[in-house]
């Protein structure tokens, strides 16, 4: 995976236009808040929405990576720094898409800063390339590379969503008993829907899902016993499959009746409906989650009602 090289010279300015202190309460947004609710910063949308189910009304909770956004290349503002650097608790994945947060936090003062990466919380799994994909350019060094989209299986969800309230709790003890509650509840509804994913892979004619576009189910087939076969490994930065692997997904859909190809959100899905055409299999949408449309921003949609609309189209792809 490609790296950010100018997160150094990046953060240097950003650290010196961070003059804007807090006075009187905190802030998010340059918008002064009362200060006896705490402030959160998340940088992508799962952590997001895992905190406003926890948190409710005691945080004031932000996200940097603006709705509609590609997660893989964000790059940070000085207002994000600044964000960051006033958080009572920081959150990120911790993967290597994230490489611009360990300048930002060498760079700032974090002692009253609680840190948390989604990839602590979970078992990791390595990224692979399985047969027919196009591999990622290998970069110096040959460091192992962790998939870094744990929230993709329900059950890593609720390891991670106790995570977040255990630390809420020891930053906020005044506001415990509600953390617990409503991470007690939510995480019935993790059950739920994990028990909706297994009942219909269960009940599957078949265990094998193919993806017309890069991967970032790794803990989600491994979790369900699915063979997958796709285009990209899911943090790659390629954009255009070889010809050798669109030939390989073509043949693999034909031999093996394979009714549905998926293309993840915000995808220009061309990789996926070049396939479809060619075999005649129907595209459709599997949730990584990375991020949401405005409008669905705006809309208030949550982690869950992504996750439900997989468990549909999944029952599609394997019957």
């Amino acid at each position: 995976m490609k790296k950010l090289n100018k997160v150094i010279l990046f953060v240097a300015i950003a650290v010196l236009s961070m003059t804007a202190l807090y006075a009187c309460g905190k802030k998010s947004n340059n918008i002064e808040v009362p200060s006896d609710k705490i402030n959160v910063v998340a940088t992508i949308f799962p952590e997001y929405d895992f905190l406003r189910q926890i948190g409710g009304d005691h945080i004031n909770l932000t996200m940097l990576l603006t709705p509609g956004a590609e997660s893989h290349s964000f790059e940070p503002t000085p207002q994000d720094i600044k964000e960051v650097a006033n958080s009572d608790m920081f959150v990120y994945v911790g993967g290597d898409s994230d490489a611009w947060v360990d300048s930002i936090l060498e760079s700032i003062d974090t002692k009253n800063t609680d840190i948390v990466t989604l990839m602590d919380c979970v078992s990791l799994v390595e990224e692979e390339t399985v047969e027919g994909m196009t591999p990622e350019k290998e970069e110096d060094g040959g460091d192992v590379e962790y998939d870094e989209h744990v929230w993709t299986s329900p059950k890593n969800t609720m390891l991670i969503v106790q995570k977040l309230c255990d630390n809420l709790c020891q930053i906020d003890p005044d506001n415990s008993d509600d953390y617990k509650q409503n991470t007690k509840d939510y995480i019935e509804k993790l059950t739920e829907l994990d028990n909706e994913f297994q009942n219909v892979v269960d009940n599957a004619k078949r265990k094998e899902i193919i993806v017309g576009d890069r991967f970032p189910f790794r803990y989600f087939v491994d979790e369900y016993g699915l063979t997958y076969y796709a285009a990209f490994p899911g943090c790659s930065t390629d954009t255009e499959a070889s010809a050798a692997t669109i030939a390989f997904l073509d043949d693999k859909i034909k031999k093996d009746s394979i009714p549905v190809v998926f293309h993840i959100e915000l995808s220009n899905e061309k990789i996926c409906d070049a396939i479809c055409e060619a075999t005649g299999a129907k595209s459709e949408l599997l949730n990584a989650v990375h991020n949401v449309s405005k409008s669905d921003f705006d809309a208030g949609i949550t982690y869950l009602d992504l996750m439900e609309h997989n468990v549909e189209v999944l029952k599609e792809a394997l019957n």
